[in-house]
């Protein structure tokens, strides 16, 4: 049995890719609660693993060579986690190439873009003093309407996002994509997305991942 990962973690989206794809690949796990509401992730002994100060990162005790090693960016760590056990990054040169550019997409457009949906559709209208901005709102409203168009069709030629089998690509992209109704989309004319969120939802994994202290999640009261 591997030495459990320490793992620096929030139940937000970018937490949950890390926990969904170390339960899908079987690595045992310590959580640390980096409670970012309460500023923790500026902690200086957080920033010792994590410079960027944001969760969720990583220690290792058994890194390369058998050495410790520490990361922070989900995706790099998705993409350490699946080199570490050789599972869900693509077995051949090509497959691992579609993987990566699919990683990419979510790191560079669908978090940031969905992220400022969620921030100016529910946090900014509850804000003190509130804050409603129709240009950011239709701004980021629609590029995730549209990120979620390419994935759609991406998803009408592959059962997966990088091909037949679940990589750490869907691992990267599901917990986003399932806060839809959040960022006020719609799947009414996205059937590919809406069987890809339903298969996704139903494996055990990401259901253990998706779990973990997701009763300490805070919502944004709703706007009155």
């Amino acid at each position: 049995m591997p030495a459990p990962i320490d793992l620096y973690y929030w139940p937000t989206p970018n937490g949950w890719k890390v926990t969904v794809a170390l339960e899908e690949m079987d690595l045992p796990y310590r959580v640390h609660l980096v409670d970012i509401g309460r500023g923790d992730q500026f902690a200086p002994a957080f920033l010792e693993i994590a410079p960027n100060n944001k969760m969720p990162a990583i220690v290792d005790p058994e890194g390369p060579d058998g050495a410790p090693i520490s990361l922070f960016e989900s995706g790099a760590i998705l993409q350490y986690l699946a080199r570490k056990t050789g599972r869900f990054g693509g077995a051949t040169e090509r497959e691992r190439i579609a993987v990566d550019q699919w990683l990419m997409w979510q790191m560079g457009g669908l978090g940031p873009m969905a992220g400022q949906a969620h921030h100016f559709l529910k946090f900014a209208p509850v804000a003190d003093p509130p804050q409603v901005i129709p240009y950011a709102q239709d701004r980021y409203r629609s590029e995730t309407a549209r990120l979620y168009r390419v994935l759609d069709a991406q998803l009408g030629r592959n059962a997966f996002v990088a091909g037949p089998e679940p990589t750490i690509a869907d691992m990267a992209i599901w917990p986003w994509a399932s806060l839809w109704e959040g960022q006020e989309q719609t799947l009414d004319d996205k059937p590919h997305l809406s069987r890809w969120l339903d298969s996704m939802a139903a494996r055990p994994a990401v259901q253990r991942g998706r779990a973990v202290h997701a009763d300490l999640r805070r919502e944004p009261p709703k706007p009155t």
